[in-house]
């Protein structure tokens, strides 16, 4: 297994790398900017300069990497277009490079609550609405995949299990980014976790997870 990650320098991306190294996986990252790529991320990481919204180049960023991880989305921005561009443009033109590179499996990290038109969060140039739409790209793509839709998102790693569930079950709750690294990255090695959106928060009540046991939850059939 090699990985690719697209928003490998962002908060939450970091964090995948981070998690990916630590189980001795490769990771070839895609940076937009080369210096704050050797600054904030491993040194075993290939890095590979390259922006979503540049196709053409996507396919050879890839090259032998087997997996996707996309932690890529629109930064705070008085640009309307930003989420169309970064969230959905950009995540099928990921599509589209890890289907021409048979990537076996494509993790793309989404949110809670995006299939809430009226939610607060699409008043800032409809995130929601368009991480949605990169959500249905992909499921029709014809790749293995796994979504991921975490709650709020938290820098700090308080203490707590996580809980997962099924499409449009869970819509509020918070959640470490360091503990959406570890289900995105764990989603490789769970057969339960392919073809599933995994809606998740932390609780801290709720003890360490069993891995196993949360994606075969998941993974059955109502």
């Amino acid at each position: 297994m090699k990985a690719f990650v697209a928003g490998a320098t962002g908060k939450t991306g970091r964090r995948i790398v981070a998690e990916l190294v630590q189980r001795q996986i490769p990771v070839r990252a895609l940076v937009r900017n080369l210096e704050k790529g050797r600054e904030v991320l491993p040194e075993s990481v290939e890095l590979v300069v390259g922006d979503v919204l540049d196709p053409q180049r996507l396919p050879d960023a890839i090259a032998d990497a087997t997996v996707l991880l996309c932690a890529t989305g629109a930064a705070p921005s008085f640009n309307p277009l930003q989420p169309y561009q970064v969230d959905y443009e950009g995540t099928k033109h990921l599509i589209a490079a890890a289907k021409a590179k048979q990537i076996e499996q494509f993790v793309l990290v989404s949110s809670l609550c995006v299939s809430q038109f009226f939610h607060p969060l699409n008043l800032f140039w409809l995130i929601l609405y368009w991480k949605l739409q990169a959500e249905a790209a992909l499921q029709a793509s014809g790749l293995t995949y796994t979504i991921v839709r975490p709650g709020g998102l938290k820098e700090e790693d308080t203490p707590g299990g996580v809980v997962m569930a099924k499409a449009d079950t869970l819509f509020d709750g918070s959640i470490p980014r360091t503990q959406v690294a570890q289900v995105c990255v764990e989603s490789l090695f769970h057969t339960a976790a392919k073809n599933q959106i995994l809606e998740i928060i932390a609780k801290p009540e709720v003890p360490a997870p069993s891995w196993d046991e949360l994606f075969g939850r998941v993974a059955q059939p109502v």
